[in-house]
């Protein structure tokens, strides 16, 4: 259960930090604008300290992409994976839920979710599913055998980084279905009509991510 727990506490930090900073210091908001890089670095700096922070107990996943992914590689049971998954979604619900009560008066014109109301789906499913797709291959590599484990959070943070400053203009950036879910409760309207792109690109570009590691895995020659 405590990595169930873990991985519901660290995906809660991941949607308040990284949403936090879309709602409260995205560009053009009345309070001090952090822009594009900033959001992108609150994500990604969440991510690096939770999976310092938990890593040890759950594997700092709070992903259900990346869940999906190291199933697929056979490296977490189905089992474990379903539960991440769950755990996960309620940790992106009760993250969602505090930005919620601090951003309802706060003036922030920004949405929680962070899409930019496009209206053409399939730059949006492309984008997503390749940027997951990448995320999670670095994810599959630096935690693999051989890797350099020690600074495998520092490589999955800046990837994540990367994944948002050219991503938050399409889409506003989810690869993770978590993250889109328990925002969308929230926002409704919208958010929820285009949830599942946000789900289903995600959870494909993890599929691929992980076919193509077995592929060029040389652990697995």
């Amino acid at each position: 259960m405590k990595k169930y727990l873990a991985e519901m506490i660290g995906t809660m930090v991941l949607v308040l930090m990284g949403c936090g900073a879309a709602v409260f210091a995205g560009a053009g908001q009345p309070f001090a604008s952090v822009g594009t890089l900033g959001v992108a670095f609150a994500f990604g700096l969440a991510v690096l300290a939770m999976v310092y922070t938990i890593g040890k107990i759950s594997g700092c996943h709070i992903n259900p992409a990346i869940t999906l992914g190291l199933l697929l590689s056979k490296k977490i049971s189905a089992k474990d994976a379903g539960l991440y998954m769950i755990f996960q979604v309620i940790g992106a619900i009760i993250g969602s839920a505090i930005l919620y009560v601090l951003a309802k008066d706060s003036g922030s014109t920004t949405t929680f979710t962070g899409a930019n109301g496009y209206t053409d789906l399939l730059p949006a499913f492309v984008a997503e599913t390749v940027f997951t797709f990448i995320f999670v291959l670095v994810v599959l590599g630096v935690t693999s055998k051989g890797a350099n484990n020690q600074f495998a959070g520092v490589a999955i943070g800046l990837a994540l980084v990367l994944v948002h400053i050219v991503c938050i203009p399409i889409t506003g950036t989810s690869v993770n279905p978590a993250r889109s879910i328990g925002p969308a409760i929230f926002q409704g309207g919208e958010a929820l009509s285009q949830l599942w792109l946000f789900i289903v690109a995600p959870f494909l570009g993890a599929a691929i991510s992980a076919v193509v590691w077995k592929v060029i895995d040389t652990e697995q020659e």
